[in-house]
């Protein structure tokens, strides 16, 4: 069975092209959100292996990465979270792995970069 997962991005073209590097390596894509509270939610109904969260969402009402996180890993102490962060958020990623992240990549992707951190958290 291949891995579940669910894509958080605010931005379409980003969750689109996360999602193409993941189903070419046989993941399945089980469900997308575009903001943490979304993402709450989705992995609530859609029990995933594995999130990648976008780190920076827009902050309406809404938890951010980070926030998200700590809801997701509060459901579920073993969730399996990767962060999905830009360049120059060091300080954020550090306080999403504190929170529970498991890792994570960068953007712009590099595709083997990507497969290689999802598959280390998955344990393959």
């Amino acid at each position: 069975m291949p891995a579940k997962i669910l894509i958080v991005d605010d931005a379409l073209f980003m969750r689109k092209m996360l999602g193409d590097i993941l189903k070419k390596e046989g993941f399945e894509i089980c469900g997308e959100a575009e903001n943490g509270k979304e993402a709450i939610e989705k992995y609530k109904e859609l029990k995933p292996d594995l999130v990648t969260m976008d780190i920076v969402m827009p902050r309406m009402e809404e938890i951010d990465g980070i926030g998200a996180v700590k809801e997701i890993i509060r459901i579920d102490p073993n969730a399996k979270i990767v962060m999905v962060s830009a360049m120059g958020q060091h300080a954020l990623v550090v306080e999403a792995i504190q929170a529970g992240a498991k890792d994570f990549i960068v953007k712009p992707f590099q595709p083997s970069r990507v497969v290689e951190a999802i598959r280390r958290v998955l344990g393959e």
